[in-house]
């Protein structure tokens, strides 16, 4: 049984990655759309690293190409990079270097703070990884299919 749910997933990664992608989206969207928040510079910086994943993918899933992964893993991997230093502006470890943020959303104040430490952000950075994490163990699989 397990044998089969891990040959399923295998077979499956760059879907489930695809369907993370577009929550992302949508929820990123929602921050701004529905919650009516307005994205900072850093904010915008992480959607342009992430909404071309969603397209990425779909045609990976589309097309069944196993090397979505290669394509992607450049932007999800800046993508951690732009999420974790926000990140540690927002929760104060750092301060801000250089000026990035406009007069109607400054970067260095979370606009959500569940839990004193979930932040937008941080949500990026999570699926940032996730999404990083997900594509290496494709590059892996790809790796054994060649052998």
């Amino acid at each position: 049984m397990i044998k089969k749910a891990t040959h399923w997933f295998s077979k499956n990664i760059i879907f489930i990655t695809w369907l993370m992608s577009i929550g992302a989206v949508f929820g990123s969207m929602g921050l701004s759309e529905v919650m009516h928040l307005i994205p900072c510079a850093l904010c915008w910086y992480q959607r342009i690293l992430m909404f071309p994943l969603a397209f990425i993918l779909g045609v990976g899933v589309y097309k069944k190409d196993n090397n979505a992964a290669y394509y992607v893993l450049p932007l999800s991997m800046l993508g951690i990079v732009v999420s974790f230093y926000h990140s540690l502006l927002q929760w104060g470890i750092i301060k801000e270097v250089v000026q990035t943020c406009s007069i109607d959303s400054s970067c260095a104040v979370p606009q959500i703070n569940w839990f004193g430490f979930i932040t937008i952000p941080f949500m990026a950075f999570i699926m940032f990884v996730l999404i990083t994490g997900l594509m290496l163990a494709q590059t892996h699989i790809n790796k054994k299919l060649l052998k």
